[in-house]
């Protein structure tokens, strides 16, 4: 198995924030924004973020800016959504360059984006998800606008989708996902709302996620795959019920998915490596304490260090 190849890592990551015609890139090109943050927030981890042009990514992070209403794209010439809204300024609190932003004007567009009934939506275009929901909390709270919506209606909105398993769906009477499970629990831990969790219910849920293999899986009779690591996980912990899945099986199964010739992690193990699945790979392995890691916050998906620079009060003590 052998341990974390670090620095082969960190040369994939720079190999690909360079590449911008391979087939790659334009599979991603609508979603570059979030691979910034993958990307960045990877090689963070791994005390690596000294190998990036910062004045070039934040450059490139301010001409996706909307200038009208404020929010980000995904990429330059694309329209904005929360999704990477959140993105971007996660970038920028990763570079330290938070003050770039006019941050009355994001912080408004995000919370335009609230519903009547406390739900957002993604964009102009209407569509609602209790994803959506996480993006505009975690946004708001970095950048220390929270007050700008109702956070009660929000709350009150993410507590509708809960499930009788414990778990939580995109929207009121939606399936149980991690993934899900994270944005809703995470956006209650940001907002001190865990008490709306019903902790021992929905940490047999989530610890039931972990297969023979030691990874773990997004919902009942599904493959294991490296990037519930983090949603499964980061829920666990914040829910204080971490200690419910074998962290070591979970560790093996996740150094088992690199790849030790050319860097990368992928979804399972001799599956071809990108970079979201090395970005939770990663945190996941942070959640877990490996050695010679940064730590993440579970709520934020940020190094706490990161966190404290920017003057945000850590989710989860």
């Amino acid at each position: 198995m052998g341990g974390l190849e670090e620095e082969k890592h960190a040369r994939y990551i720079v190999s690909v924030e360079k590449k911008k015609d391979d087939f790659e890139a334009l599979l991603i090109e609508h979603l570059r924004m979030n691979g910034a943050y993958w990307g960045l927030t990877t090689l963070d981890l791994l005390n690596k973020i000294g190998a990036i042009d910062v004045d070039e990514v934040v450059s490139w992070v301010m001409e996706c800016q909307d200038k009208d209403c404020g929010g980000f794209a995904g990429n330059l010439g694309h329209d904005p959504h929360l999704l990477y809204t959140l993105s971007a300024v996660q970038v920028l609190a990763i570079v330290d360059r938070i003050d770039v932003l006019d941050i009355g004007k994001v912080s408004d567009y995000v919370a335009g984006l609230q519903n009547d009934d406390g739900s957002f939506s993604g964009d102009m275009w209407g569509e609602t998800d209790t994803r959506f929901s996480y993006c505009a909390i975690c946004c708001l709270s970095l950048l220390g606008r929270l007050s700008k919506i109702n956070v009660e209606k929000a709350v009150n909105y993410i507590v509708s989708c809960k499930n009788l398993d414990g778990g939580f769906g995109s929207a009121p009477g939606g399936e149980s996902h991690a993934g899900q499970i994270f944005c809703c629990v995470g956006a209650l831990a940001i907002t001190g709302s865990l008490h709306h969790v019903d902790r021992d219910l929905l940490g047999w849920w989530l610890c039931e996620r972990q297969c023979k293999d030691g990874g773990l899986n997004g919902r009942p009779e599904k493959l294991a795959d490296v990037c519930y690591s983090w949603w499964v996980l980061s829920s666990l912990i914040m829910i204080d019920r971490v200690h419910w899945i074998d962290k070591e099986k979970l560790t093996r199964f996740i150094l088992n998915c690199q790849d030790k010739d050319n860097g990368g992690i992928s979804d399972r193990p001799d599956n071809a490596v990108d970079v979201f699945h090395t970005y939770f790979g990663v945190a996941g392995l942070s959640l877990m304490e490996y050695p010679g890691l940064k730590s993440i916050d579970p709520a934020y998906a940020l190094p706490v260090d990161v966190l404290l620079s920017s003057h945000v009060p850590s989710s989860y003590h």
